[in-house]
């Protein structure tokens, strides 16, 4: 018989060991080592039992066991000392408080909102690497003592448990997850009630939710859940599962996650006295319509639209993760229509509004759709991508939003992300150097010897999940012995691991399968290649390629080589990241947007063999790994798949495994034989023949490209470029100021059909020739015409830089001009200015108009005028 309902029954800690609770409910232990050696104290066959989860371990140690310790003076001396240890680190100023003591105008509190958050195996609510960034930008915030509050959704079923089919089919499980089980607590008023947060539906129907809360070390993060018995049987499914379900289900998850987050930070406040933030930070378009509530905050004030949305961009700040418009949320616009307005949400804010925010204007939009993603740019006075590259990607991808202006200058930015490196590091790596000077001064053999340890420890988790994994998909004890010899901990190793769409192309490396054979079975450098991966459930073309990696991996000429893990999730990544020598990254170039696996994989000395994309193409160096080439526009992608998997072969084959097997002996400074056993388990490794110039890139990669990657420079970038500025523009904007700004951009709206750049005159410069002279400067004379502004209205600025065959300026620097005197008759005014010729070669310029104002963000209003064919005299002129 099933139980109808399962609980645990806990037991009640004696006094002594009442400390244990608070740190097993505060997510620091997930990062701190310390506090986890001590939750493992308490009984170390219990803690792996519990997948170190620190609440199931006390949901499930003995009465005995707890007596036992609460009368072990060593254990309590312990204990007390790392309690000690996270009350210091809760109360204690850090980066933050010091940069706001040293005079740094910063904000009261940042409410950052994202649809999924991986922080630690014990609370599963992620499905890729939008998840774990945000678990590791909450982390990171801690650290630096970030006043954060993180807003979510508690998904009942997760995103999925993959495992497969005997032929290797992905298979999705959900499990149910008891929040009462999960290192959270309910959010409750003062009275002891839970706190609930509601949104109004059509057709007199309501959504309720309560809020759960995880204390990420001084981050609080709320995640709202519907699954309550205020709602009815379709309401208590919008949380059941990430990324699950069709349009109007996924809407109304986003409508909770945005406006029910605002709804549940505004209760968390008032309820725990936390200031109330400044800055709002959407990660993707999902929470897009926090910004619409906010402005129904502003509108119950009494005031108007317009002014409402200045007050609300300014303290706003939008990240984009996709390079690709197909992995933005798009919704039916009547879809939309019909759950806001008066029979729906936000009361006051006509549906018209609503939808203008998220219309297709651009060129090939489709204006029947909502588009989340043009939503969350148009709400947000401060928008960034995740890498450099995927700045630019971005800000061509949505330059259609700024018309008139080049996609350089469509104002997009980027922070490129970072990795939490206390989660992701192995202790083995993080203890090279203690004593010394650091990784830069280990010897040789201190580096390898550990790099050994971490593989060896990969290769019996890898057996120990692959055996698993047979088990699941129906094999007996007495078919997997040859589990036993699968991978070798002196053989190079290979990762990959990461979502399985197709751009990430998981089975390129299958593209000549004979040749990856022989890397496998090379006689003197072998390799072995460790993937994992999952599909979305819906995507049939994603589970077609893991089963053609499974099926190869299932070969019994190779499968002691390549093995593929199902259920690619933290708890495997905690020794897959350290126990690779190679991380593997092959996409479709530029549509990754950062890829932060290979990050994680960098700090633990793993060196990167990646297409340079993402952060790649950002700080890639020799000394960190291999690039590998890329066939960028090719229209035909079979021939482009294969010249990058010949590519990639070649660089294996030719420089990656002969730099592994390469020993030289240290003692004598002669090369040792390179197929002296390697990768046949004889012990290689050993003694003094060891990797002279692999060790050399580890220890390069560690020193010099780690600090690059971390999550603490990541955080520090969003306060200092986009959170403090986005606060400071915050209190500038006060209802008075937003109101100005509100019609001043409607005044020039509705001018601007009238300004014009009518002349452009080159008045002198230092010619020979013909040809202008380095260092020479040229004046120049434009003349415009306003219309119904004024100058201080506008600003007229020179764009000069080098030139290409077409003409398009590069590298362009910008040079304001000034008005020379008052209007001429025809109401047109002159201005006049300086332009230095600072580069030899091609060079060109132009001239344009743009909306200026105090409080107006660059290319704000997306109106620029530009010079015409007719403009007169110099326009646009290029000196060769």
């Amino acid at each position: 018989m099933k139980a109808i309902r399962r609980f645990t029954v806990r037991p009640v800690l004696p006094e002594p060991l009442r400390p244990l609770s608070g740190l097993a409910r505060n997510l620091r232990w997930s990062w701190h080592p310390e506090t986890c050696e001590l939750f493992e104290a308490v009984d170390p066959d219990g803690w792996h039992a519990a997948g170190r989860d620190p609440v199931r371990l006390l949901g499930a140690v003995s009465a005995t066991r707890l007596v036992e310790l609460a009368g072990d003076a060593p254990f309590l001396e312990r204990l007390a000392t790392v309690a000690a240890g996270l009350d210091d680190y809760l109360r204690g100023d850090r980066w933050y408080q010091q940069q706001s003591g040293q005079g740094a105008e910063l904000p009261d509190a940042v409410a950052y909102f994202s649809p999924e958050f991986g922080v630690t195996a014990a609370l599963p609510q992620y499905s890729g690497g939008l998840g774990i960034l945000a678990g590791d930008h909450l982390k990171a915030a801690s650290d630096l003592g970030v006043p954060l509050i993180g807003v979510g959704l508690l998904y009942r079923h997760g995103y999925f448990r993959q495992s497969l089919s005997r032929d290797g089919w992905q298979q999705e499980h959900y499990p149910v997850l008891d929040p009462n089980e999960l290192p959270l607590s309910l959010l409750r008023e003062e009275d002891g009630r839970p706190s609930r947060v509601a949104l109004t539906l059509p057709g007199g129907r309501s959504l309720h939710a309560c809020v759960w809360q995880a204390r990420v070390g001084r981050v609080p993060l709320l995640l709202l859940d519907s699954d309550i018995e205020d709602n009815g049987p379709t309401e208590r499914e919008v949380t059941d599962r990430l990324y699950g379900g069709g349009s109007e289900h996924r809407l109304l998850q986003e409508m909770l996650l945005g406006i029910g987050g605002v709804r549940a930070v505004r209760a968390y406040c008032r309820i725990s006295g936390h200031p109330e933030p400044e800055v709002f930070h959407t990660n993707e378009g999902h929470a897009g319509f926090q910004g619409l509530e906010r402005i129904r905050e502003l509108k119950h004030t009494g005031l108007g639209f317009d002014t409402a949305l200045e007050a609300v961009r300014g303290g706003t700040v939008f990240t984009t993760h996709t390079p690709v418009p197909a992995g933005i949320d798009r919704f039916d616009r009547e879809l939309v229509a019909r759950h806001f307005g008066d029979d729906g949400e936000l009361p006051g804010v006509a549906t018209d509004q609503v939808l203008r925010l998220g219309r297709e204007t651009f060129p090939g939009g489709d204006p029947n759709l909502f588009n989340m993603a043009a939503m969350g740019l148009r709400l947000a006075q401060r928008a960034n991508g995740v890498s450099t590259l995927h700045g630019a990607v971005s800000r061509q991808m949505f330059a259609g939003l700024w018309p008139g202006f080049d996609p350089q200058d469509v104002p997009i930015t980027s922070v490129t992300n970072g990795v939490h490196a206390p989660t992701w590091v192995a202790p083995e790596i993080a203890g090279l150097g203690r004593g010394t000077a650091g990784v830069a001064d280990t010897p040789d053999a201190d580096i390898w010897a550990v790099r050994r340890t971490l593989r060896e420890r990969l290769v019996y988790e890898v057996r120990d999940r692959l055996r698993a994994s047979w088990h699941q998909r129906g094999a007996a004890d007495a078919e997997l012995g040859w589990i036993d010899g699968v991978l070798d901990p002196d053989v190079l190793t290979i990762g990959f691991a990461r979502r399985v769409p197709s751009y990430k192309r998981l089975t390129l490396m299958l593209r000549d399968r004979d040749r990856l054979t022989d890397l496998l079975l090379h006689p003197e450098r072998p390799i072995q290649i460790v993937v994992a991966g999952k599909a979305h459930p819906a995507d049939d073309g994603g589970k077609r390629l893991v089963q053609e990696l499974v099926k190869f991996a299932d070969d019994p000429r190779v499968r002691h080589r390549i093995v593929f893990l199902p259920d690619y999730g933290m708890a495997m990544a905690r020794n897959l990241y350290p126990g690779c020598d190679v991380w593997l990254n092959n996409p479709l170039r530029p549509l990754e947007a950062c890829g932060t696996s290979g990050m994680k994989a960098a700090l633990n000395g793993c060196l990167n063999l990646s297409v340079l994309d993402g952060w790649w193409d950002e700080w890639f160096e020799p000394d960190f790994g291999w690039a590998i080439p890329t066939a960028d526009g090719s229209s035909d992608e079979d021939r482009r798949d294969a010249l990058e998997a010949n590519a990639l072969y070649a660089l294996i084959e030719d420089r990656v495994a002969p730099r592994f097997y390469d020993r030289t002996d240290t003692s004598a400074g002669a090369e040792a034989d390179t197929g002296s056993g390697a990768g046949r388990g004889t012990g290689a490794d050993s003694g003094a023949a060891l990797p002279g110039r692999w060790i050399e890139m580890v220890r390069r990669t560690m020193t010099t490209l780690g600090p690059k990657v971390l999550a603490d420079r990541m955080v520090r970038e969003y306060v200092e470029r986009l959170y403090a500025p986005a606060a400071q523009a915050h209190r500038a904007l006060d209802p008075a100021t937003a109101g100005e700004l509100a019609d001043w951009k409607s005044e020039v709206r509705a001018a601007w059909p009238g300004v014009a750049v009518d002349h452009v005159e080159a008045v002198s410069a230092t010619t020979a020739g013909g040809s202008a002279e380095l260092g020479s400067t040229l004046a120049l004379k434009v003349r415009v015409a306003l219309g119904q502004l004024r100058p201080d209205d506008v600003e007229v600025q020179a764009v000069a830089g080098r030139v290409g065959a077409d003409d398009t300026i590069a590298d362009a620097q910008v040079f304001p001009l000034k008005p020379a005197g008052g209007p001429d008759q025809a109401g047109r005014w002159v201005y006049e200015g300086p332009l230095a010729l600072d580069r030899t070669g091609p060079f060109g310029y132009t001239v344009r108009v743009l909306p200026t104002h105090p409080m107006l963000a660059a290319a704000d209003l997306g109106l620029v005028a530009l010079p015409t064919e007719a403009t007169g005299e110099g326009a646009g002129v290029l000196m060769r």
